[in-house]
């Protein structure tokens, strides 16, 4: 027995070795395939194989050796793609799991989706907060308004908007004074004196221009009819003809004007001019008790005829500035059309008041005619006299040196 160890115990040992330096050798691939065959040579001793296997295991470790030796010789040379494969193998972080990784990743971005969630409604309020303030900024508060001063035009919708208030009392708040109706040809926002001051100096170079365009004609705006901003206000329509057609005209080329001046003026929807005589906005008290207006209210008006309006000025109001005495607004500045309108303007003044006394004259005349009325003039004539002779008596008397 022990001669037997003593002469397998070199073997053994280099076999041993051999494998070592085999399995040190051998690329990764390699290994699953002698693991097989070992586990198969195992198998087969536990069996109780021939010893002719213990032959073939030699002659394999001899081939095993001969291709260490050669790639051995080959180590020198550059690594292939299976000795970098066994390589990144060997490495610490071969290990790790990529999906952990990315799960870990995930979390970090969920984390921060969360937190960006509870920032985005505080950011979206903000945001909110911001565009309200820069459309405040931005609201207009300056306009270029045509006045209305024909008395028959604000005579008829004085009578309009009591019409209204008898039938509901509410909306008396809504009403806009008589000296307040006009025709706003644009709107604007000047935030700024430099800014009114452009503004002026585009309204008095409009003046050329709308020169141009009128050609010398007056121009006659004819209102009639009522219609309504989505029951929120009231309004006496122009009747569509050529003069609209220029009034839009003018309009166009105003805003052309203040805009190439650097003033953001007109707005985003088609001029539509008009008479504004009733809205719920001049009250918040009024709106939220009266959310929509009854066109049955003014029905009696729907076609009513109120007037004619010769333009003769267009003037630059603010909004927001205290209004003059007789309710029309803060004006900076003016333009005036036609050679003699101041002129013109006295004519119909004195037409006016001369109209004014011949219908007084008129109404006396009609008194005197009357057998009562001149019953009692006469009575009163004749006491007058008598009174007046007893004052005259009672005068001589305390004058006479007896009395």
């Amino acid at each position: 027995m022990r001669p037997l160890l003593q002469r397998l115990l070199p073997a053994l040992c280099s076999a041993a070795a051999r494998g070592l330096l085999a399995r040190r050798a051998v690329p990764m691939a390699l290994r699953p395939a002698e693991g097989a065959a070992r586990a198969g040579g195992d198998a087969r001793s536990a069996a109780g194989a021939a010893p002719e296997h213990d032959g073939l295991e030699n002659i394999q470790e001899k081939k095993i050796l001969k291709e260490n030796k050669e790639k051995t010789q080959q180590s020198e040379e550059p690594c292939a793609a299976d000795s970098v494969d066994s390589l990144m193998a060997e490495m610490p972080f071969v290990d790790i799991d990529i999906e952990d990784e990315c799960a870990m990743h995930a979390t970090s971005e969920l984390s921060v989706k969360k937190k960006r969630k509870r920032t985005t409604g505080r950011e979206m309020e903000e945001g909110i907060e911001r565009k309200k303030k820069k459309n405040k900024q931005y609201q207009p508060n300056y306009f270029i308004s045509l006045p209305i001063t024909n008395p028959k035009i604000t005579g008829s919708i004085q009578a309009l908007q009591d019409a209204i208030i008898q039938k509901d009392q509410r909306l008396s708040k809504a009403m806009v004074r008589s000296g307040s109706l006009h025709v706003t040809m644009l709107v604007m926002h000047l935030s700024s004196e430099e800014e009114i001051s452009i503004a002026v100096g585009a309204l008095s170079d409009s003046k050329v221009f709308l020169d141009d365009l009128l050609k010398g004609k007056r121009l006659d705006l004819s209102f009639q009819g009522i219609d309504h901003f989505r029951n929120q206000v009231g309004f006496v329509n122009l009747a569509e003809n050529d003069h609209t057609t220029l009034l839009k005209e003018i309009a166009e080329t105003m805003t052309k004007i203040f805009q190439e001046k650097g003033i953001m003026a007109g707005e985003e929807r088609a001029f539509n001019p008009h008479l504004t005589f009733m809205k719920l906005s001049k009250s918040t008290e009024l709106r939220k008790q009266v959310k929509k207006i009854d066109s049955s209210l003014y029905e009696d008006f729907k076609n009513h005829y109120f007037g004619d309006e010769i333009l003769h000025r267009f003037d630059l109001c603010s909004m927001l500035k205290k209004k003059q005495p007789n309710g029309y607004y803060y004006c900076e500045s003016s333009i005036v059309f036609g050679k003699s309108h101041e002129a013109d303007l006295v004519k119909e003044a004195l037409r006016r008041e001369t109209q004014a006394l011949l219908s007084r004259l008129n109404q006396i005349k009609e008194l005197l005619t009357s057998p009562e009325i001149r019953t009692k003039i006469s009575k009163e004539l004749f006491e007058d006299r008598h009174n007046s002779n007893c004052k005259w008596k009672s005068c001589i008397n305390s004058e006479s040196p007896n009395a």
